[in-house]
């Protein structure tokens, strides 16, 4: 159809209108990294929704973020009784990630506290089992032992256990003052184990370089200078006489005639 100048044209208003309503129904949705989106239709569950971005038509839709990176729980000081019947406080560090965002946001009212009571109750359950030195020389064999215990009930929940260790050990006043005296008395006896080792060593030695000097009566004329040469280098004045024992050093040649007789003459 043509239009001549001056005719007024007029477009549809029905079909903006309904454009606008169209827009109205359009829902954009973003999930970040490292979550999972859980989107609802008037309050039903509807579907789990990787990260990105999502366009849902329609109205009534809302959107609920789980997170889904690694995280760690503080299972705070417990009381617990050992197989011998001595109260200990320990707490736990347990590592979880979400592995089903829906079964954990659906199946259970609060799946932090669900998880910190499975710890709770496997600590309690395997520490009553064990008396109080293994505890302490045993702590990765009792982690391992509390996370295949914690591991399938928190699976029920679409949570993935990692690791259950025990973090700290807290013993009571008097038990630490005996844990100390009985450490401090090990020392003290390993202490003297090494004095005797080394005066058995020491006499060794010394009975050694006696059988040595007995044989050769002549190291102790060395002994003795190098001992004289010490002193002389230290600056120090020392004063001792000839031991019984010294052996008079040979002369290298023979002596003059005239020397002789002067000598054999002083000696009478």
């Amino acid at each position: 159809m043509k239009y001549g100048p001056g005719r007024r044209v007029t477009l549809n208003p029905i079909s903006c209108s309904s454009a606008k309503r169209t827009f109205k129904f359009r829902r954009a949705f973003l999930v970040p990294e490292g979550y999972a989106g859980l989107l609802y239709h008037k309050g039903k569950f509807a579907k789990v929704l990787s990260t990105g971005r999502h366009i849902r038509w329609g109205r009534h839709f809302t959107l609920d973020a789980q997170d889904l990176r690694k995280a760690a729980l503080l299972v705070a000081g417990q009381e617990v009784l050992t197989a011998d019947n001595v109260g200990l406080k320990l707490s736990l560090l347990v590592t979880y990630q979400v592995t089903d965002p829906a079964k954990a946001a659906h199946e259970t009212q609060n799946w932090q506290g669900d998880v910190y009571n499975f710890a709770q109750l496997a600590l309690r359950s395997v520490v009553s089992g064990v008396a109080v030195e293994a505890l302490l020389n045993q702590r990765i064999a009792i982690g391992a032992q509390l996370l295949a215990r914690v591991q399938p009930e928190a699976a029920k929940i679409g949570i993935n256990v990692l690791a259950v260790e025990v973090k700290d050990v807290m013993f009571p006043a008097e038990l630490k003052r005996a844990f100390a005296d009985v450490l401090k008395a090990k020392q003290e006896g390993q202490a003297a184990l090494e004095r005797a080792r080394g005066e058995s060593a020491s006499l060794r030695n010394l009975a050694n370089a006696a059988r040595v000097l007995e044989g050769n009566p002549a190291l102790m004329n060395l002994r003795l200078m190098q001992s004289l040469t010490a002193a002389q280098n230290a600056g120090n004045t020392l004063v001792l006489g000839v031991p019984g024992g010294f052996v008079p050093l040979k002369a290298s040649k023979a002596a003059p005639t005239g020397e002789a007789k002067e000598n054999s003459g002083a000696e009478t």
